[in-house]
């Protein structure tokens, strides 16, 4: 296949994203069944994102500096599964490149990323030959990994001699300057609250100017007080705040959500991290002496940093270009070819 083939194959899947049919409505439900993370509007959610990032002229200004490649070389991809399609945008970089991939499922994935790719087959049968998903991974030429910071230790012993991606835990984090309106707060829910917080692009802590009151910010997100429904989500509420309660450990507490002052990045789910400060320079040097901890800050302030930045409400939906960890996956394959 040639690239303009690869790319309108990719394009006409993201048409049959946005189409909504039975068939895919009905691998939607399954899913929620399966993996009850995985609830309908999130996948939905997902599903959305990346559909709008498959069109044929953004495929095409993505891959607009890079040859035309049919490569032999096959990508081992180990794929995540702590939200739903979570490891499809590796699926894309290496096959629209004209890699092989061999794709290595989560346990977790509840049969979306099979139905995805079996989708793209229908589009494009030629596919065939350059899909293979599998149980144990052997033979390959490069490696896409993506898991915690202890999977990551045996993913570098078992895979570091080949070219190699291996991701980690990372967060997102927000700066809020004090001057946010209710409405530009309320979109911070969704950074927050989106795939109920397991994302590595959700934000697990914020950053608040002396003064600020914590009471705004409750007010702004009570519309995602329905989190709190959701079983799973209400466990880890529920015994984080146990946890609080008997250490006698100072937070805040809205009734969904346990926010707590503290110097770490990554909270636990249904916690929500926080820090005052009193110079935003102070905040962006911290930021960057933990670089390899953030996947991205949110704010609607001008920050001064090299880490991907997003307005409110904005770190759930990357482009092409957002790369998981700041790693060209374009660059790192094409170099390798």
């Amino acid at each position: 296949m040639t690239k303009k083939q690869r790319i309108g194959a990719f394009a006409a899947l993201g048409n049959f994203l946005q189409s909504e049919t039975q068939r895919l409505e009905e691998v939607l439900h399954a899913a929620a069944i399966k993996n009850p993370w995985y609830t309908l509007p999130n996948s939905r959610k997902q599903i959305t994102a990346l559909a709008s990032n498959l069109k044929e002229d953004a495929l095409t200004e993505w891959l607009a500096s890079y040859p035309d490649l049919n490569s032999d070389k096959s990508v081992g991809l180990i794929l995540a599964g702590n939200i739903p399609l979570v490891g499809f945008q590796d699926i894309l970089a290496v096959l629209i490149s004209g890699f092989s991939a061999k794709i290595k499922l989560s346990s977790d994935d509840a049969g979306l990323t099979p139905f995805i790719i079996d989708e793209l087959l229908r589009i494009e049968p030629r596919f065939a030959s350059k899909i293979e998903v599998i149980d144990r991974l052997t033979d390959y030429d490069l490696i896409i990994a993506t898991g915690s910071d202890n999977s990551s230790r045996y993913f570098e012993h078992y895979f570091g001699k080949k070219p190699h991606i291996i991701r980690k835990n990372r967060n997102a984090v927000a700066i809020l300057t004090g001057t946010e309106s209710k409405e530009e707060l309320q979109r911070l829910g969704y950074d927050i609250f989106d795939y109920f917080g397991l994302g590595c692009r959700s934000v697990s802590k914020i950053f608040i100017p002396e003064g600020f009151q914590l009471s705004q910010f409750f007010e702004a997100i009570e519309p995602f007080e329905h989190v709190r429904d959701h079983f799973k989500y209400g466990n880890n509420y529920d015994y984080n705040k146990s946890i609080y309660l008997i250490n006698g450990d100072k937070h805040f507490d809205n009734g969904f959500l346990l926010v707590k002052e503290d110097s770490r990045i990554a909270s636990p789910l249904a916690v929500l991290f926080y820090e005052t400060y009193r110079n935003l320079h102070d905040v962006e040097q911290a930021l960057q002496e933990q670089a390899d901890k953030i996947q991205c800050i949110v704010s609607n302030g001008t920050i001064e940093s090299n880490i991907p930045t997003f307005s409110l409400g904005g770190s759930q939906c990357p482009a092409l270009t957002d790369y998981a960890d700041g790693v060209d996956v374009l660059e790192f394959l094409f170099a390798q070819a």
